[in-house]
């Protein structure tokens, strides 16, 4: 028996009867020999957290464009606390955190430079819009290694596509990413909000805090707890009525007072004019893009190459290739 027969054995006498278990994946679009170690879904987990998508993250903003402090978070440490929480949820629940861990890894991997702020740019000028899990989806499907993509499960692939919008994911390891994607912004960006005196403790509506908690490690331990209190039966991952009416009231109050018009968001139209000029330029001149996107235009089109190429690009590459497009720059005639 190798060491992956074993745990997957063990994920059968170990896991709760609704888990997914990685020994009856629905498998992956190219067929391809196992690993005498690892099971399918811990493979999914490593191919994600090797990938270029992934380390790419580190310099794509969550929330607050280029704040002054080295404490605030960006995609990068908001997919490792997305992954933390919902890691903590399928281990209670005894769901597989190998499924887990990997869809949470991967959920952010075709976010745009600049946050929301570089989506809503690109949904509005795109023909058929734009959407980052969809294009996380096709990060790994078809962008990553050389257009090889990462041949990742299909639970893994659909928990990605689903963790936003109105389809829900197949897996309860899915829908426990969808929830964990919400309790890790919405208290996470309350933190930097605090940090950044965009808000102050006081702002935070009292009727929130008095079901959810007065700070934020117990915000995220009592929405951890509920959820797991309320999701034992198998047939989906949710909070109790008051909780997540709690919960969608908070969000409310982020979108109200730090997402929309706030002093830390005043960057957004700098950066949303950044990432029109770019998408616009590149797709009327190809010469910008680089050999290896310009081989592509034939076979995907020149709006979705370019898509690709701009949705990919971190921050300060974003800044970089604006500069190089549209600044003028020194010279000496000798």
């Amino acid at each position: 028996m190798s060491i992956r027969e074993y745990l997957e054995e063990q994920e059968e006498k170990s896991l709760s009867k609704f888990a997914c278990l990685s020994s009856r994946s629905r498998g992956r679009e190219r067929e391809e020999k196992k690993c005498d170690v690892r099971t399918e879904f811990q493979r999914d987990r490593d191919r994600i957290i090797y990938s270029k998508a992934f380390r790419r993250l580190k310099h794509k903003t969550q929330v607050f464009i280029s704040p002054e402090g080295d404490h605030y978070r960006t995609r990068l440490t908001h997919t490792l606390e997305v992954s933390q929480i919902a890691r903590t949820i399928a281990r209670c629940l005894k769901l597989n955190e190998d499924l887990t861990e990997a869809i949470a890894l991967g959920h952010d991997l075709g976010h745009t430079p600049f946050g929301h702020a570089g989506e809503r740019v690109l949904n509005q000028i795109c023909s058929k819009g734009f959407k980052h899990n969809e294009q996380s989806v096709r990060v790994v499907e078809v962008l990553e290694k050389s257009r090889k993509g990462l041949n990742l499960t299909f639970e893994v692939r659909d928990g990605i596509r689903c963790h936003t919008g109105k389809d829900m994911p197949t897996t309860l390891e899915g829908q426990i990413v969808r929830f964990a994607d919400k309790i890790a912004y919405i208290n996470h960006d309350i933190e930097d909000a605090l940090r950044g005196g965009v808000i102050s403790q006081s702002d935070i509506p009292k009727d929130c805090t008095d079901i959810l908690g007065n700070t934020h490690s117990q915000r995220i331990n009592n929405m951890i707890v509920n959820i797991i209190e309320n999701s034992n039966d198998g047939k989906g991952i949710r909070m109790s009525r008051d909780f997540q009416e709690a919960t969608n009231r908070l969000r409310t109050f982020m979108f109200d007072k730090v997402y929309i018009g706030s002093i830390a968001k005043k960057e957004e139209a700098k950066a949303e004019r950044m990432i029109r000029e770019l998408f616009l330029t590149i797709i009327n001149n190809t010469k910008y893009l680089p050999a290896d996107f310009q081989e592509y235009i034939e076979s995907d089109g020149t709006e979705q190459v370019v898509l690709d190429y701009v949705a990919g690009m971190t921050d300060r590459y974003a800044v970089k290739k604006f500069q190089e497009i549209f600044v003028p720059v020194s010279w000496i005639n000798e």
